[in-house]
């Protein structure tokens, strides 16, 4: 199928532009430097939220983080997985009565990425407002 015309001569006008050069010192530059020290793990958007629950809450029930986040079974399994894989939080699973139920804890681990996170995420902040 071909593209409409608009989306190529978009392209080509893109691709002509000379490219963005930073100048040292800039907030751009200071913020390009911190970026590869943060934690990706927890960066990403709903693992953050897990984490943050739990930094917040001794533990969590998967349904408990599943309403707090608004997400779906599928999304929180999987970033709890990741989680769990990062040996950032801890998985407890067991019955109620004939019903599952599945517990989160942040570990040791998990709090000090966290905090570290956050400290990163401060110093990003100041950085950028310093500029």
């Amino acid at each position: 199928m071909a593209r409409p015309a608009m989306a190529r001569s978009s392209e080509t006008a893109a691709a002509k532009r000379p490219a963005r050069v930073n100048k040292p010192g800039t907030q751009q530059e200071t913020v390009e430097k911190a970026l590869p020290n943060h934690d990706r793990i927890i960066h990403e958007r709903m693992r953050l939220g897990i984490v943050s629950a739990l930094a917040v809450n001794d533990s969590l029930t998967f349904n408990e983080l599943k309403k707090l986040l608004q997400t779906t079974d599928g999304n929180l399994s999987v970033h709890a997985r990741r989680l769990e894989e990062a040996a950032y939080v801890d998985c407890a699973k067991s019955f109620e009565g004939r019903v599952p139920r599945t517990e989160y804890r942040l570990t040791p681990a998990g709090r000090k990425a966290f905090e570290r996170y956050l400290d990163h995420m401060e110093a990003l902040i100041h950085a950028a407002r310093e500029h």
